[in-house]
């Protein structure tokens, strides 16, 4: 009989990518969705790490199981690391892509492309029964575009422009960002592990 693997998220956008990376695994990937009364999370963490891990084991042991927890963003050496593990909420707590954006554009403003150097990162932790089992993370290197251009994926999707292309993630579209993105590689790892330890 297949295990429960909960990923600690309400998220759709996430929740979608994150199962699809995790498809071949061979246990049935839920959300929280399905759960009544699950602990609130506060992501007062120092680094992605941190916030990741104290998802997965706060709802692996809520589970009493299997828990992925994941925290990803966007850092701006420009910005001095901005917004970090502040990503989402970056422009507020109303967690609003296009705010977010506009905020970044705005304090880059003035500032030139080779200045404008960036990475998304994302830390994903696995934890069984309360105990963390392997805890992972990975970079995407970038530069911040002048504009927001393209309509795929979400976040800063659209001014995460990869050099090698010459096009933000949000104009080339999953294909190309599945092969290269933070979210990605670190997902690649948690399945290969997952694949073992299950």
């Amino acid at each position: 009989m297949n295990r429960t693997l909960v990923i600690a998220t309400r998220n759709a956008k996430k929740l979608h990518e994150l199962k699809r990376y995790l498809r071949s695994v061979r246990a049935d990937v839920v959300s929280l969705e399905g759960f009544d009364k699950t602990p609130r999370i506060v992501e007062n963490g120092r680094t992605f790490k941190e916030n990741a891990a104290k998802k997965a084991i706060i709802i692996s042991k809520f589970v009493k199981g299997l828990a992925i927890g994941d925290d990803s963003g966007l850092a701006v050496r420009a910005l001095g690391g901005d917004p970090g593990i502040r990503s989402s909420r970056f422009a507020g707590s109303s967690k609003s892509d296009k705010a977010n954006n506009r905020k970044v554009l705005k304090l880059l403003e003035g500032v030139p492309l080779n200045k404008r150097q960036a990475k998304f990162v994302c830390a994903i932790a696995i934890a069984d029964n309360g105990k963390i089992v392997r805890l992972i993370e990975e970079d995407c290197k970038g530069l911040i575009a002048f504009e927001e251009k393209g309509s795929y994926g979400f976040g800063y999707d659209p001014m995460f422009l990869v050099p090698k292309y010459g096009k933000t993630f949000g104009q080339l579209g999953l294909k190309v960002k599945d092969k290269m993105s933070h979210r990605s590689k670190a997902l690649k790892k948690a399945r290969a592990f997952l694949g073992k330890y299950l």
